[in-house]
């Protein structure tokens, strides 16, 4: 692999574990991306929703979407894709919101944490707009 692609996917890797955090999500990288099997894991991000066992997580990136553009037409608007192949483990394709909101209520709910909730709002939708001061007042 060369050097452009490995940063291309720390890059998207680190993205990963940023969105997450800012949600109020614990993230973290896994070393090397998985090849030193560190802790005995070989996927890129280990995110951590259900308690001390994290969720292995592998990042794919595909510039023009190679591969993924089947998927997101499966998916259309839905928020939830199952793939079902004979005799194999079905596999789930979440949008990111649905993702998240998932993730969010097994975290909230291993702490009940409303601060992870803002947190999660803000990186979702930004910050509110600045409360005008006159109606404020007027209120």
């Amino acid at each position: 692999m060369g050097k452009a692609s490995r940063d291309k996917g720390l890059r998207r890797e680190r993205a990963i574990v940023d969105l997450h955090s800012k949600c109020g999500i614990r993230a973290e990288r896994v070393p090397l991306s998985g090849a030193m099997r560190y802790r005995g894991n070989g996927a890129d991000v280990d995110i951590y929703v259900r308690g001390a066992a994290p969720l292995k997580a592998e990042v794919k990136a595909r510039g023009a979407g190679a591969g993924f553009k089947t998927l997101e037409r499966w998916l259309g608007e839905n928020d939830v894709l199952l793939l079902v192949r004979d005799r194999a483990t079905p596999l789930v394709v979440l949008t990111l919101p649905a993702w998240l909101d998932v993730a969010g209520r097994s975290a909230a709910a291993a702490d009940g944490d409303r601060e992870r909730i803002e947190r999660r709002r803000l990186a979702e939708q930004g910050p509110l707009p600045p409360v005008d001061a006159i109606a404020e007042h007027a209120a």
